[in-house]
């Protein structure tokens, strides 16, 4: 239940000007949309979001899926119609000024609106941080000209706006308070059909497709090498689509993979909850395996070029998010030239073995998990309403 006892219920007729870019902005939306209406019964809410949204009475002016492109090429193909869109949505702003413009995530798209409906008067609101704590470090100057208040999911990126002198509330992160402290591994097991007592490796390569070509046979290569000294091992590989899942079955023919592999469509956070480690790729798959308290490796490896760049841009010492959350190496990172299949392989073994190791990961992830679980949807909506009664520009 919606805890109002320190909020004040508003009888205005609020307009909240809202852009949700793709999925997780969408549901990140619908959250938010809720909180905002307990405290403003009266508000509108208008601008570009998802079916999440639409189905908490949102007025969507385009479809979410219109922006929702990956990749610089698909991106380069579109740019007349994402400059269209901008600019519609800019002129419907202009033309009836909302209280206040909301962009979730894709700042790419998102920022520059924010940036022109504040220098039109209007109050403007960054839901989720770029990662320019990260690299690309100098965007703080853009970023500090577009919003009058940037909303995080992490306490470092907090920290980060505060030392540039931002306006910044960190908020916590959704799946912290969907995710329970304490998940149920038989209950999932059981929902999936894998023998509850059985030794399960969870193995997700990403869910792009140049990911999977790259990571896959990697991973599997490891899973093989663990097969070797554990033969009671079973993988079960979750897979985002139906293209994905035939370029794993292919992967694990081609590999002639003898362990048991169960290969699922969908379901990853299931697919985790339900093993005894986990083998992964860096990315928000690491918060979901820290929220179900897991044992994970993370690899990764990307050309030779992108890693040489990468690695002189990128400011911080690691890349998986317990690391940086705890702000030391709680879980194995293999990169590059270090992710083989035999280290990746000996720090999986390690964390199904190492039961002492395992419990005390248990501890310090319910602590990040304490950490993140602050009622993300509600601190988000209250801080855009103290950032309302202010006024401030």
């Amino acid at each position: 239940m919606t805890d109002l006892s320190h909020a004040t219920i508003s009888q205005r007729k609020i307009t909240f000007g809202i852009i949700a870019g793709e999925a997780s902005g969408d549901i990140l939306g619908a959250g938010l949309i809720r909180s905002l209406r307990q405290r403003y019964p009266h508000a509108r809410f208008v601008g570009i979001g998802g079916e999440e949204m639409v189905a908490e009475g949102f007025h969507s002016l385009v479809q979410m899926e219109r922006l929702s492109v990956m990749g610089l090429v698909e991106v380069l193909g579109r740019i007349r119609e994402l400059f269209s869109i901008r600019a519609r949505l800019l002129d419907y702003f202009f033309t009836t000024p909302p209280d206040v413009v909301i962009g979730i995530d894709s700042p790419d798209f998102t920022l520059a609106i924010e940036r022109r409906c504040r220098e039109a008067g209007i109050l403007s609101v960054h839901y989720v941080s770029p990662s320019v704590w990260a690299w690309r470090q100098k965007r703080i100057f853009k970023i500090a000209k577009s919003v009058n208040l940037m909303l995080t999911l992490f306490p470092f990126e907090a920290r980060f706006y505060e030392e540039h002198q931002v306006p910044v509330a960190f908020v916590g992160h959704p799946l912290a308070d969907r995710i329970p402290l304490e998940p149920d591994t038989l209950k999932m097991r059981e929902s999936l059909g894998i023998d509850p007592d059985a030794s399960v490796l969870a193995v997700l390569p990403g869910s792009r497709a140049g990911e999977v070509d790259r990571l896959g046979t990697l991973f599997l290569e490891a899973s093989r090498w663990i097969q070797e000294r554990r033969p009671d091992l079973q993988l079960v590989i979750p897979c985002v689509n139906r293209e994905r899942e035939k370029q794993v079955r292919d992967l694990v023919d081609a590999l002639d993979v003898k362990l048991p592999v169960t290969i699922v469509r969908g379901r990853s956070r299931d697919v985790m909850a339900a093993s005894d480690v986990v083998l992964l790729a860096s990315g928000t798959a690491t918060l979901e395996a820290m929220l179900l308290k897991k044992p994970m490796v993370v690899g990764y490896r990307l050309s030779g070029f992108s890693y040489a760049l990468l690695s002189k841009l990128v400011k911080v010492p690691h890349v998986a998010l317990p690391n940086l959350l705890a702000k030391r190496q709680l879980v194995p990172e293999l990169l590059q030239d270090d992710a083989t299949p035999e280290s990746l392989g000996a720090a999986v073994l390690e964390r199904l073995e190492n039961t002492e190791e395992r419990e005390r990961l248990r501890e310090a992830f319910t602590d990040l998990h304490l950490t993140l679980k602050q009622g993300a949807d509600e601190k988000a909506a209250q801080a855009i309403s103290d950032l309302m009664e202010q006024g401030a520009h």
